[in-house]
Formats: C-alpha cells, sequence, structure tokens
C-alpha cells in the first residue's frame, strides 16, 4: 500500500526506528520501576543483579538517544 504513495519505504523504516528507540527510554524505565516495587510484583520482584544489568541497558539507551538526537539536532 506504501507504494502508491509517495513516502519513501526506506526513509519511512528509518523515522520508524527513530522513534521506537526514543520511546523505548521511557518504557524500560517504567518496566524496571514496576519490576521492583513490591506492591505491583509481590514476591516477583528482580533481583539486583538484573536490577544493574537493566538500569544500565536503559541508561545507555537514554544517552544513545541523547547522542542522536543532538547530532541531529547539531548545525
Amino acid at each position: 500500500m506504501i507504494g502508491f504513495t509517495r513516502i519513501d519505504p526506506i526513509e519511512a523504516l528509518y523515522w520508524s526506528a527513530v522513534i521506537n528507540g526514543v520511546v523505548s527510554v521511557p518504557i524500560m524505565g517504567l518496566i524496571m520501576f514496576t519490576a521492583a516495587n513490591p506492591n505491583i510484583m509481590c514476591s516477583f520482584i528482580i533481583a539486583v543483579r538484573h536490577r544493574i544489568t537493566r538500569w544500565t541497558a536503559t541508561i545507555a539507551m537514554g544517552a544513545a538517544t541523547l547522542a542522536m538526537l543532538g547530532f541531529m539536532l547539531a548545525p
């Protein structure tokens, strides 16, 4: 269906990946807060070693997003 529009499919894939990367950071943070909350997860809270690795991944994604936005907005 996209072939009948003036939208470039490769550019659409690129921008969907950019949006996915930007939106994933707050979602990862919310998942981490939920997974570590005993009021929500009861006895199924995430282990400390998993918290460290998952927060590291969330921070790395946030840093990558900020770097990407910085490069895109730089003159």
